[in-house]
């Protein structure tokens, strides 16, 4: 995954880092299979493997820029990106470490219907505000697929 990554910013051909991009989230899907969150993998193959990226391919072919080649950075560009990444990489562990996780019980007899009612709950609880951060992102990834299929049309 760490290999596809990488060569996911690095392409600069659009095409081939959308399908480097649809393997590093296939293997996400994969480590959540591998931790029986069997839920969270299907989640993630429907929405992100499958809807994101397929969403990006398809204004990528509407616009025809196919073969469109991506512009280098420059070299303060990228070191920049690459502290803010290194940022986000330490607060998330830090997140994680600090949090403290407790089991679920009864984690057989959960339901859909309940997972349904707990995504819409805004009790304790609740993950109406995860929920409607994931509504976000994927209007947020509708308008950067669309400004990256539009390439330099916007400019003229």
């Amino acid at each position: 995954m760490v290999f596809f990554a990488i060569k996911a910013v690095s392409s600069r051909k659009m095409l081939r880092a959308v399908i480097y991009l649809l393997f590093v989230l296939i293997g996400i899907s994969g480590i959540y299979f591998l931790v029986d969150y069997t839920f969270m993998a299907a989640v993630q193959l429907a929405v992100y493997a499958g809807g994101v990226i397929v969403l990006i391919i398809f204004s990528v072919l509407l616009v025809h820029h196919i073969e469109l080649r991506l512009e280098l950075s420059s070299l303060s560009q990228r070191i920049v990106s690459g502290i803010l990444s290194l940022v986000g990489i330490g607060l998330t562990l830090f997140a994680i470490y600090t949090y403290e996780f407790s089991p679920v019980e009864n984690y057989n007899s959960i339901e859909v219907a309940q997972i349904g009612n707990l995504l819409l709950s805004y009790q304790e609880g609740g993950f109406i505000l995860p929920f409607e951060v994931i509504s976000v992102l994927l209007v947020a990834v509708m308008i950067g697929a669309i400004v990256i299929a539009k390439g330099k049309k916007l400019e003229r």
